[in-house]
């Protein structure tokens, strides 16, 4: 087991995908977990090994028995969680990416720098859809801008797409209560702000705000005046079950705290599988100047079917940890976010066999049909194509609100009857 990619909740709905992704590419992979007849039924499916590890346990003497090169960390959720798995790692000499959405966690990650550096081991934290996809989108055109004004972006997978716990968790841990405030919004509150984003063939899906650490890292990395994001649900009356409790969390009147209703509420929502589809989305809307002084505006989407979404986020932590184990030298030793570390292409390149496609819209560089960064225009998900229309077809009925471009409006609660 030694010098491998020890993957922490290996059997879970992001590890395991992580594990298939490594061992394509020849990277020796322990699936480890607190569980062992999980860890044990994961790891022979894949042709991998095994180990049993708690995170909450003696980590470091784990991590001295096993003495891995790389440590991926997927066991959130991460919102509230320390960073004795990392500390842990600096202590074995081991390298460090994990997936965390949580926004003080990775924008705090930075303070292990030195204890890294002295270690001579690279910590990488958020290696995830946010924010390493969102910012090789906004890599690949930002050369087109003099200034980044404005970006919105969302995530809304399909229903029947497999959903983790620890993601749930994570999400209701912060629905209905006020976030720090950020650029365009200095007074947010979780999965409030409800609006709809039109997606290529999949439609019109609500979204509401989410705590993730772009909100903060975007504006300072990149000089963004107004930043959004917000995540959905397929199936428009859960989303709204939802908005409305963010508004009984809010005003005070929700009698038991959300996370504790994680699994029953994950339960729940698979009762209504069949109302969706296995297809979600991903969109960025980046608007700013160009070099001209001309107001300009690049949309992005990428739309997974069959069930593929979830292997969208995993991609950061197969190709970081890749890099790790092959000693790439360009990852320097210290304690750092995802941001800017893999560029659009090759995070599209590793999606490839995958039901899943990408691209911009938009005049400009985009008029022959490809991008600077090697990424097809959207024509391909366009609602005028056979596909398309098809799609568009069978689009199950939902209440419309409209979808805000132009400003961060706050939403009003729910009125009585």
């Amino acid at each position: 087991m030694r010098d491998s990619v020890l993957i922490l909740g290996g059997y879970g709905n992001f590890g395991k995908r992580i594990a298939a992704g490594l061992l394509a590419r020849n990277v020796p992979v322990v699936i480890a977990g607190r569980n062992a007849d999980k860890a044990r039924a994961c790891a022979e499916s894949l042709g991998a090994e095994y180990a049993v590890v708690d995170i909450a346990g003696d980590l470091k003497g784990a991590l001295e028995a096993l003495r891995p090169r790389v440590v991926i960390h997927t066991a959130g959720p991460f919102q509230g969680a320390d960073y004795r798995v990392a500390e842990a790692c600096v202590q074995a000499g081991a390298h460090y990416v994990d997936l965390s959405d949580g926004r003080a966690f990775v924008t705090g990650f930075g303070r292990l720098g030195a204890v890294a550096k002295a270690a001579g081991v690279t910590l990488i934290s958020g290696a995830s859809s946010v924010p390493c996809l969102s910012s090789a989108v906004i890599e690949a055109v930002k050369d087109e801008f003099a200034v980044l004004e404005r970006i919105e972006f969302g995530i809304c997978p399909g229903q029947g797409a497999e959903r983790g716990l620890a993601t749930t968790a994570g999400i209701l841990s912060y629905v209905g209560k006020p976030l720090k405030p950020y650029a365009g919004n200095d007074r947010p509150y979780g999965w409030q702000d409800l609006r709809q984003h039109d997606f290529p063939q999949l439609g019109r899906r609500f979204m509401g705000n989410c705590d993730i650490p772009d909100l903060d890292l975007l504006p300072e990395r990149y000089g963004f005046k107004a930043v959004r994001f917000g995540a959905g649900l397929e199936v428009g009356f859960i989303h709204l079950g939802l908005w409305a409790m963010s508004w009984l969390v809010r005003l005070g009147l929700m009698p038991v705290a959300l996370p504790k209703l994680a699994g029953p509420l994950l339960k729940g929502a698979d009762l209504f599988n069949g109302l969706g589809s296995d297809d979600g989305g991903m969109f960025v809307e980046i608007e700013g100047v160009d070099r001209d002084g001309q107001r300009i505006r690049r949309e992005w989407h990428i739309i997974a079917r069959d069930g593929d979404g979830p292997q969208i986020p995993c991609v950061p932590a197969i190709l970081l940890g890749q890099r790790l184990y092959e000693g790439d030298e360009s990852l320097k030793a210290g304690a750092y976010s995802s941001l800017g570390l893999v560029r659009l292409r090759d995070y599209l390149a590793a999606l490839e066999g995958f039901a899943i496609e990408a691209g911009f819209e938009g005049e400009g560089a985009r008029q022959e049909g490809r991008d600077p960064s090697g990424t097809q225009c959207l024509k391909s998900l366009s609602a005028t194509s056979p596909q398309g229309r098809e799609e568009a077809a069978r689009k199950k009925a939902s209440p419309t609100l409209p979808a805000s471009r132009e400003g961060f409006k706050e939403d009003t609660p729910p009125r009585p009857r």
